[in-house]
């Protein structure tokens, strides 16, 4: 089994900042991809940003939402199974529930998906 755990939400004022966190632990052979994906009340699911792993063919490579590029920085430590965001000059609009998902392999080989059980993050004045 996986097991991810999330830290980081709470109340921030506009303008500010906040680093969300999503270590996953358990049964993994390898990550290939980590994400994080929010929902505010009343609309859909939305990829905030997505990170892969690196392979012999393939670098790592990052994707954000429009809304969320040059203000939002997704990063990851390989050592930790562990994936960050980085929220800087938040606005109203960015409040929702963040919830990472992983994307990787057990040691036998089959591939996993998992989510966490989601963060919230309000900013509010």
């Amino acid at each position: 089994q996986v097991q991810l755990v999330e830290s980081g939400g709470g109340l921030v004022q506009p303008g500010g900042s906040l680093r969300l966190s999503c270590a996953a632990s358990g049964s993994i052979l390898s990550i290939y991809a980590m994400s994080w994906y929010r929902q505010a009340p009343g609309k859909q699911l939305e990829l905030v940003a997505a990170i892969t792993s690196s392979t012999n063919y393939i670098t790592s490579s990052t994707n954000y939402a429009d809304s969320v590029k040059g203000r939002f920085t997704i990063s990851k430590a390989n050592a930790k199974n562990t994936v960050y965001l980085q929220m800087n000059s938040l606005k109203s609009e960015d409040t929702a529930v963040y919830s990472c998902n992983v994307v990787g392999n057990f040691p036998w080989g089959a591939r996993f998906e998992k989510w966490g059980q989601g963060t919230q993050v309000t900013v509010s004045s």
